[in-house]
């Protein structure tokens, strides 16, 4: 809805309890889900075992990164408003609909970040900064003058960039002595950015009015179905390159489950072309089964490969070329 002066019009409605209890999004949590391959690669790495403290401290850096997750969607919900009555599923956000006191959602948001942050740091000085660094972002995204999200190709991939920030999460709250691969924190940015590109792919058909949809979201004005798409495909083969780095370097075994992981980015790619996506909301993407099979069964393996040596596998990659001289 717009007003006269072309600007989304004022919000309208009765602040409730029940509105900022929904900008919490709890369903959303479910993206942290993604602070476990941290946690999996760092125990193979260090050769550690999990024991009872570090499961303890696993379980507070989640409580830590959801309530900092919820503190990012509070911010957006507010900040998004007058936009998301212009989408024509997100028009009845809380926020949206004015179920939402802006001034106490603001302490929402401090009160959260502030909060996570701090049960964080207890876990780890290096948990609590990057759960600092991740609240940060979401500032980055959503407030003006910057307000990342605007950007055609930088909104994607500083949204992204919590991926990697959620890895982190996992690593440092087993407190493992060793370093994360670059390779494979890049692998899990630039897959980031796979998943939200077709996020933005899928609203962007559902939509299916250039006009309304650069109302809605800046960067739209600039994006097109072919323009999303060449993005995708960057994406997607950026994430496969430093994902096979990683794997060269550190863990060959998982070569093997490069398969599965193709699998599920496609699955994932043909969900978007669906009418009313579920990659719009990711949240929902459970009730897709084949998607759901698709990553517990790459989940599993992956998982074992990070600790079951094959040296079947070393033997059928090694290096058949000579190496040139002087090397």
């Amino acid at each position: 809805m717009m007003a006269k002066d072309g600007n989304p019009s004022p919000l309208t409605g009765t602040p409730t309890l029940r509105g900022h209890l929904a900008i919490l999004r709890v369903d959303h949590w479910v993206k942290n889900v993604f602070v476990f391959p941290g946690v999996v690669v760092a125990l193979a790495f260090a050769g550690l075992s999990l024991s009872f403290p570090m499961a303890v401290a696993i379980l507070q850096a989640l409580v830590a990164i959801c309530l900092v997750a919820s503190s990012y969607y509070t911010l957006n919900e507010v900040l998004d408003a007058p936009f998301d009555r212009l989408h024509p599923l997100k028009c009845t956000r809380p926020a949206a609909c004015g179920q939402v006191h802006i001034r106490l959602a603001y302490a929402q948001w401090i009160l959260l970040g502030a909060l996570g942050i701090g049960i964080g740091w207890a876990v780890t000085p290096s948990t609590g900064i990057t759960l600092a660094v991740l609240w940060l972002m979401g500032c980055l995204y959503n407030v003006p003058p910057i307000r990342t999200k605007d950007l055609p190709y930088i909104d994607v991939l500083s949204e992204a960039f919590n991926n990697p920030l959620r890895m982190l999460v996992g690593w440092f709250a087993v407190g493992s002595p060793a370093t994360p691969p670059a390779s494979l924190l890049l692998s899990y940015w630039f897959v980031g950015a796979y998943f939200m590109a077709i996020k933005r792919f899928a609203e962007y058909r559902e939509i299916n009015n250039p006009v309304v949809a650069a109302q809605y979201r800046k960067s739209f004005g600039f994006y097109s179905e072919k323009r999303l798409l060449t993005s995708i495909i960057f994406y997607a083969s950026s994430s496969m390159l430093f994902l096979g780095a990683f794997a060269m370097r550190y863990r060959l075994e998982l070569v093997l489950a490069f398969p599965l992981v193709a699998l599920v980015m496609a699955i994932y790619l043909d969900i978007a072309f669906q009418e009313n996506s579920a990659a719009q909301a990711p949240e929902k993407l459970h009730r897709e089964p084949r998607l759901m099979v698709a990553v517990v069964l790459a989940t599993i393996v992956i998982a074992s490969l990070c600790f079951i040596d094959l040296p079947t596998v070393h033997q059928l990659f090694a290096p058949t070329l000579p190496r040139p001289a002087g090397r």
